[in-house]
């Protein structure tokens, strides 16, 4: 089982840049598929990005494909989500979360565990 964290998010103008974290805990951050997702006031939760256990794949939901980033440091149990460009049609709280197995997934039902989110506002 793994214990997932999230911080980094807060109130930024539209064009700016923020960078989230996920720090993990409990068993080792390696042994997952991890992802991004957010939810919009009013919305459903939505897949933002991907990265595989050691990092080889990452996946894109399209909205953001050119503008965000993510990457692990499984040294430091770590997954980041470089936010560029920010637009307020980006203003969620965003999750993290992990899953096991070998195909990465972006569904929802994809990944157990779950982070308790972070707010990021993009002001225009």
């Amino acid at each position: 089982q793994v214990q997932l964290v999230e911080s980094g998010g807060g109130l930024v103008q539209a064009g700016g840049s923020l960078r989230l974290s996920c720090a993990a805990s409990g068993r080792t951050s390696s042994s997952y598929n991890m992802a991004w997702f957010r939810q919009a006031p009013g919305k459903e939760r939505e897949f933002v990005a991907h990265i595989s256990k050691i990092g080889g794949r990452t996946g894109y939901a399209d909205s953001v494909k050119g503008r965000f980033t993510i990457s692990r440091d499984n040294a430091k149990n770590t997954v980041y989500l470089q936010m560029n460009s920010l637009k307020p049609d980006d203003t969620a709280v965003y999750y993290c979360a992990a899953a096991g197995g070998y195909q990465l997934s972006s569904s929802l039902s994809g990944y157990a565990y779950w982070g308790q989110g972070t707010q990021v506002t993009v002001s225009s």
